[in-house]
Protein backbone atom coordinates (compact mmCIF):
# COMPACT_ATOMS: atom_id res chain seq x y z
CA UNK A 1 0.00 0.00 0.00
CA UNK A 2 1.06 3.22 -0.66
CA UNK A 3 1.28 6.85 1.15
CA UNK A 4 -1.38 9.17 1.24
CA UNK A 5 -1.18 12.59 -0.61
CA UNK A 6 -3.02 15.46 0.30
CA UNK A 7 -5.78 17.21 -2.03
CA UNK A 8 -3.13 19.87 -1.94
CA UNK A 9 -0.48 18.16 -3.08
CA UNK A 10 -2.31 15.86 -6.13
CA UNK A 11 -3.82 19.03 -7.41
CA UNK A 12 -0.76 20.88 -7.45
CA UNK A 13 0.68 17.85 -8.91
CA UNK A 14 -2.11 17.80 -11.97
CA UNK A 15 -1.80 21.59 -12.40
CA UNK A 16 1.81 21.28 -13.32
CA UNK A 17 1.17 18.11 -15.79
CA UNK A 18 -1.32 20.25 -17.67
CA UNK A 19 1.44 23.46 -17.60
CA UNK A 20 3.72 21.20 -19.86
CA UNK A 21 6.28 21.78 -17.91
CA UNK A 22 9.07 19.68 -19.03
CA UNK A 23 8.93 16.68 -15.63
CA UNK A 24 10.14 13.31 -16.36
CA UNK A 25 10.36 10.05 -14.60
CA UNK A 26 13.40 10.88 -12.24
CA UNK A 27 12.91 12.13 -8.96
CA UNK A 28 16.13 14.68 -8.70
CA UNK A 29 15.10 16.06 -11.71
CA UNK A 30 11.61 17.15 -10.95
CA UNK A 31 13.37 18.01 -7.47
CA UNK A 32 15.85 20.68 -9.61
CA UNK A 33 12.63 22.02 -11.98
CA UNK A 34 10.56 22.80 -8.90
CA UNK A 35 13.10 24.53 -7.07
CA UNK A 36 12.46 27.24 -4.56
CA UNK A 37 9.21 27.95 -6.12
CA UNK A 38 7.68 25.59 -3.35
CA UNK A 39 6.39 26.91 -0.06
CA UNK A 40 9.02 24.09 1.65
CA UNK A 41 10.89 21.64 0.98
CA UNK A 42 8.80 18.72 2.20
CA UNK A 43 6.31 20.14 0.22
CA UNK A 44 8.25 20.06 -3.23
CA UNK A 45 9.89 16.51 -2.48
CA UNK A 46 6.42 14.98 -1.72
CA UNK A 47 5.13 16.44 -5.35
CA UNK A 48 8.40 16.01 -6.97
CA UNK A 49 8.06 12.13 -6.24
CA UNK A 50 4.29 12.20 -6.87
CA UNK A 51 5.30 13.93 -10.58
CA UNK A 52 7.60 11.38 -11.65
CA UNK A 53 5.15 8.27 -10.23
CA UNK A 54 2.43 9.78 -12.33
CA UNK A 55 4.64 10.07 -15.14
CA UNK A 56 5.80 6.21 -15.05
CA UNK A 57 2.08 5.75 -14.62
CA UNK A 58 1.33 7.70 -17.69
CA UNK A 59 4.01 6.13 -20.44
CA UNK A 60 3.06 2.28 -18.81
CA UNK A 61 -0.76 3.23 -19.47
CA UNK A 62 0.27 4.35 -23.20
CA UNK A 63 2.27 0.89 -23.97
CA UNK A 64 -0.34 -0.87 -22.88
CA UNK A 65 -2.20 0.27 -25.20
CA UNK A 66 -0.20 -0.60 -28.47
Amino acid sequence: MGKIKSKMMRKTSKEIMKEDINVGKDFEQNKAILGNTMPSKRMRNRIAGLLSRMKKQEEKAKKELE
